[in-house]
């Protein structure tokens, strides 16, 4: 009885880690698309704070320095008037995840609040 329990604790285990690796890859990934998408808003964020004067400095530098901080590379950088659209890559062990951002005054077409 007791030497069949060992095999069954191996096919369990084995079992687990069949199950187990694919999640913590997946959750990796996904943690570095959420890390991509909140790095773009800051990198955004921060480039049309440079360009409208509230922070010192070159924006798409900016945004670069704070892409860098998030663990993200920072890919693009567009500065049209006072809008900031940035495009930011986070490397993962299924492949990279990717986002972008914009940030600006409100679009004076727009509807609503």
């Amino acid at each position: 009885r007791a030497s069949m329990s060992v095999p069954v604790g191996w096919g369990l285990a084995a079992a687990a880690m069949l199950i187990g690796l694919p999640v913590v890859a997946a959750t990796g990934a996904l943690e570095a698309r959420q890390r991509a998408a909140g790095a773009a808003d800051a990198a955004a964020i921060a480039a049309a704070d440079a360009v409208s004067g509230w922070l010192a400095g070159e924006p798409c530098a900016v945004a670069g320095e704070v892409a860098a901080a998030a663990r993200v590379e920072l890919l693009r950088c567009e500065i049209e008037g006072y809008e900031a659209r940035v495009w930011v890559r986070a490397s993962t062990p299924l492949g990279p995840a990717t986002a972008r951002s914009r940030a600006g005054p409100e679009d004076s077409g727009a509807d609503g609040p």
